[in-house]
Parts: structure tokens; sequence; C-alpha cells
């Protein structure tokens, strides 16, 4: 597949969308708006937009090939460099799509990593990007392998062997599974990180790209968070310690944003990163209520906190940009419509009191206390509750300790699980 690379010249796009039954041509234009955005993180200028309505995609060309054929016109009449499609490709699309146009054909997903590629500064990021540009990569090997994938007939070419593009193949798989191994390296090295910061509750910003969730960061936690009005400005996750009230500080951590159609591949390969969503105490969902698909947003973010395996945990919906609403009755229906609900402008530090309030309250709803009783030997297993939480009391009673503990209920039920399994010896 093509790259797409930010340069001083912008490449000229053009952007494909088909209106299939039951959407409407409204909502692809938004959809086609939001790969305009990606087009332009990128490094793109979108030129022109071509939008079809179809009974069905086309196994052949997506759009099928009389529309294909008009595709190519226009790449050459409006002396297009790259053509993006609001939907994944099929490797028979790309190399049917590639024999007739003659420009770069990128799908939604490619492009997506090729932002991510461009973003990623740390190892860990570098790693988790280039892992999911192999996975992608491996079943749409098209056009620039081609050549080297020829079968000549004659002497010398009979008997056992590969094609070139089975090499390249064979080369891709074990590519990924160092990097696997190297993520596995990496994970294990976070873990140990974690520790000593199990003392404070975790809140973890989730939410669409581009909803805020940054300049929220930066502006309760005081951090020095890169903020653009651009997507995945933030690929790495951030953590801060902040203090709400004096009896309560929290760290706060600030991840990677959700998009449509993320690519699977980049939620598989950000899991050490999506770990700290994992293991927070309270999420923060913030969403864009300016935005006329908001809705939709939200129902992306649920679906892929779900893949996470994040389902259940307390959340505070957090709705941004109010000062951007021009319908405030619009506001009032949402926040009566969702508990632990508030609305913010975070750019201009609108009711930010009101979130810190109702991250408090959830603290103190969300903290239980238990008396757990122990072994003395039982030395692991006494650190872990150190370490997972405040020791209120401890307690010696003969041959036992017995630790009175103050956490997060979503942690205290985790701990019990562990003990519960280190002491029965099942996994």
């Amino acid at each position: 597949m093509a790259q797409l690379h930010s340069t001083s010249v912008h490449e000229r796009a053009l952007l494909v969308g088909v209106v299939l039954p039951g959407f409407q041509r409204a909502i692809v234009d938004e959809y086609l708006d939001e790969l305009a955005m990606l087009a332009d993180t990128a490094g793109a200028e979108v030129v022109h937009r071509l939008i079809q309505e179809r009974k069905n995609i086309d196994a052949a060309f997506f759009i099928g090939k009389g529309k294909a054929e008009e595709l190519a016109w226009l790449v050459g009449e409006r002396k297009i460099d790259i053509v993006l499609f609001d939907d994944d490709l099929s490797s028979v699309q790309i190399r049917n799509l590639e024999r007739m146009i003659t420009c770069k054909i990128m799908d939604r997903s490619g492009i997506i990593l090729d932002i991510f590629a461009s973003r990623a500064r740390t190892i860990e990021a570098k790693t988790q990007v280039e892992l999911a540009q192999l996975q992608y990569m491996l079943p749409r090997l098209t056009r620039q392998w081609t050549h080297l994938s020829k079968q000549f007939g004659g002497i010398g070419t009979k008997g056992p062997g590969e094609t070139q593009i089975e090499t390249d193949r064979r080369q891709i798989r074990t590519k990924i599974a160092r990097l696997k191994e190297k993520l596995r390296n990496i994970d294990g090295e976070r873990q140990t990180q974690r520790k000593g910061r199990e003392n404070f509750p975790r809140v973890a910003l989730v939410g669409y790209t581009n909803a805020g969730k940054s300049t929220l960061m930066q502006k309760i936690a005081a951090a020095d968070v890169l903020v653009e009005d651009r997507l995945f400005a933030t690929l790495d996750s951030t953590v801060r310690q902040v203090t709400l009230s004096p009896a309560h500080r929290i760290l706060l951590t600030d991840t990677v944003g959700f998009i449509r159609k993320l690519p699977h591949g980049l939620v598989a390969s950000f899991k050490s990163t999506l770990d700290e969503v994992r293991e927070a105490d309270i999420l923060l969902h913030v969403t864009d209520i300016s935005h006329p698909l908001f809705a939709e947003h939200i129902a992306v973010v649920n679906e892929t906190l779900d893949e996470l395996g994040v389902q259940g945990k307390p959340t505070i919906h957090v709705f941004n940009k109010v000062d951007k609403l021009d319908n405030r009755s619009l506001l009032a229906n949402v926040l009566s419509a969702y508990d632990n609900a508030v609305a913010v402008a975070a750019a201009r530090g609108i009711n930010l009191s009101g979130l810190t309030d109702a991250i408090l309250r959830l603290l103190d709803a969300s903290v239980v206390e238990e008396s757990l009783t122990f072994a003395q030997n039982e030395y692991e297993l006494i650190s872990l509750v150190h370490d997972s939480g405040e020791v209120l009391h401890t307690h010696y009673e003969d041959d036992r300790v017995i630790l009175r503990v103050r956490m997060p209920r979503t942690r205290m039920d985790q701990v019990l699980k562990t003990l519960e399994r280190r002491r029965t010896g099942t996994r």
C-alpha cells in the first residue's frame, strides 16, 4: 500500500464515499469531512470528492468498473496525487484500481496507520505502529510487489521453491513475531513502572479523537501536554499526579483517541498503552457535543471499550465544547439522558470545578474498606495488598496478620480474585 507523509508541498487528494441502502447522503458527507481531516493531518489537500449511491459494494472495484473509469478520468483531469476511500479495500479491489488509475490508492485504515506512523515518537509507539502496519500490509501485497512475483518458465525453474511474494510474506510474518515479542518486553517494563502508583486512584481520559481530552488534561493537571486541533495529536499515554482536594490525589491519564473504523491491528498492538484504560478506577468519557455526529462518536468509543474488555467501569460523561453549541435544549436533553454527566468547555476553563466535584463524588462512592486476614508467612500477598491500596490498620493475632485496607471497589474485586487464585494455585 502507498504511504502519505507530510511535506511542504501538499499532495492533491480525491475522496471517495459510497451511499448504501439505509444510509443518508448527509451522513456520508459527514464521514468524508472526517476523512478530509485525516487527509489534512497526513499532509494532503483535498481538491475533490466523489460520492456514489449503490445497492452493494462491488467485489472487483468497490465502486464498480464504470465509476472506476470515471474516477480514473477525474484523476487525470484534476491532477490528483492520491485517491482516499472512506472504507477499507480488499487486495483484489486495490489491485484492480491500481491497474486502472495512475496515482496512489489508499483506504481509511491505510491513512490512519500512516498518521500514526508519522506521529509516533517513543520506541513503544513506533513499535506498536510498525506491528499494526505489517499486519495490515500482509494480506494486501499488491502493485509494489508484482515485479517480484513473476513466474518464468523454462530450464532451471522447475522443482521446489516459492514466489518472491511468498518470501516477502514469510519475512513479514517473521518480523511481526519479533515485534510482538518486543512489545511483550515493553509491557513488562510498563507493569514495573505502574508499581508504586497503586496507592492512588487512577482516572483515565477516553474519547473520540479531537474531542478535547488533551486540553482537559492540560487544564486539570496543569500539564505540558501537546494540544492540536488535529486528529490523533496524542499517541503515547501521559500520566500526571493531580491533587483534587487535600484528601484526594489521583493519577490522571490521557490516552490515544478512538475513531470510527479504527484498524483492529492498532487496538491490538496498542494493548500496553491502552492497559491504562483497563486498569483505571474511573473513566472520563470526553465527547465533543458540538459535533453533529456526537452520538455516533459515543457509540464508537463504547464499542472500542468493549473490545478492550472494559465494561461496567465507573464513568463520568464529559460533554465538552458546550461554548460552541447553539442548541441549548440539546444540552439539557443529553445531560438528563446520562448518569454522571457534566458539561464543560475545557479550552475556556468553563465548569472544570463541576467536573472535579463529579470525580470526587464518584471516588467517595466507589471506595470500600475490607479487613483481610493472612498467615504471617504470606509475604507476597501482604505486599500485593500494600501495593494495591491504602492500609489503614495492621493487627497481629497469633500467627495471623489482619489488614484493614481501603481502595476503589473495582481494584478491591481484582485484589480478592488475585488472592484467591494464588492461594488455590489456579490461573
